[in-house]
């Protein structure tokens, strides 16, 4: 409806399916969002439609960023460890921080005006997903690989990771902090949170609230206990769990659908489950 503010998030277009996790259009309606940007170990590239985009590097930390009323944002959520290799540069160099991506790539001037006069966001989105799909530079296939054994299903840690990829503990670190922006720890704790997130949203999704077992869903998802879960949500949201299931009930269930972010972030039978019970979108 006119006036609303409304949140789109699907997944990439085939050419870009290697290298991002989703894309997005958001729509502010008469008054500002206040939207809350969570560490994820991946990057975005973003535009506020006739601003220029940016490129919001690796959080370790939540941020809160305002969309304009009326304002129309398209976006890119890069997967980690892309970055390195899509920006040319050491990812770390870039970590929490929020730059003009005409900074990093000087063809973004161009795509400025093509954004700004495209005739329809998904117009807009989809030369976004165009210009970072040609851009997208060779990733470190063992990084990659580092990675694949931290996301939450795998339910690893990075201890036995040297040995697996057969490479120093240094070396390791080295290398993923140039291609995601943080060290194997570092990122270890941010997709264990992200698996956490994505339980929560999946409930959301499921049941239309997130009434859920807090002390049963720290350990599932890889937490000693739920202290060491709300020390870990304090740390990386700023929040305690319990506030941060209130608040994505409160704005994820009036029709914003996360599965392209969400649903990787799960366990195959946990996938299952939601996607048959999943309302279909109209």
């Amino acid at each position: 409806m006119a006036g609303e503010s409304s949140f789109v998030e699907r997944a990439p277009a085939p050419a870009l399916a290697a290298f991002a996790a989703s894309v997005w259009i958001q729509r502010a309606g008469d008054r500002p969002v206040a939207q809350r940007h969570e560490p994820h170990g991946g990057a975005e590239v973003r535009c506020v439609l006739g601003r220029v985009p940016q490129l919001l590097g690796p959080l370790t930390t939540a941020i809160y960023q305002e969309v304009p009323a009326g304002g129309t944002v398209v976006g890119v959520r890069l997967r980690p460890g892309v970055l390195g290799g899509l920006a040319g540069m050491p990812a770390d160099e870039l970590a929490d921080q929020d730059v003009p991506a005409t900074e990093i790539w000087r063809d973004m001037a161009r795509l400025t005006d093509v954004l700004g006069g495209a005739a329809t966001p998904a117009a807009a989105l989809a030369a976004l997903q165009s210009f970072v799909a040609r851009s997208a530079g060779e990733s470190d296939p063992l990084v990659d690989e580092a990675v694949r054994r931290l996301m939450p299903w795998h339910n690893g840690g990075t201890a036995a990771l040297p040995a697996l990829l057969s490479i120093s503990e240094r070396q390791l670190r080295r290398r993923c902090r140039a291609a995601v922006g943080v060290g194997p720890k570092e990122l270890h704790r941010i997709l264990r949170l992200r698996g956490f997130s994505a339980r929560v949203q999946a409930s959301i999704a499921r049941w239309g609230d997130a009434d859920v077992d807090l002390a049963r869903w720290a350990v599932e998802t890889g937490y000693h206990d739920q202290a060491h879960l709300t020390r870990e949500c304090r740390r990386l949201l700023g929040v305690t769990p319990g506030e941060f299931l209130a608040q994505s009930s409160a704005t994820c269930t009036c029709g914003h659908d996360h599965a392209a972010s969400y649903l990787p972030m799960l366990r195959p039978r946990d996938v299952r489950s939601v996607q048959e019970r999943r309302p279909v979108p109209a």
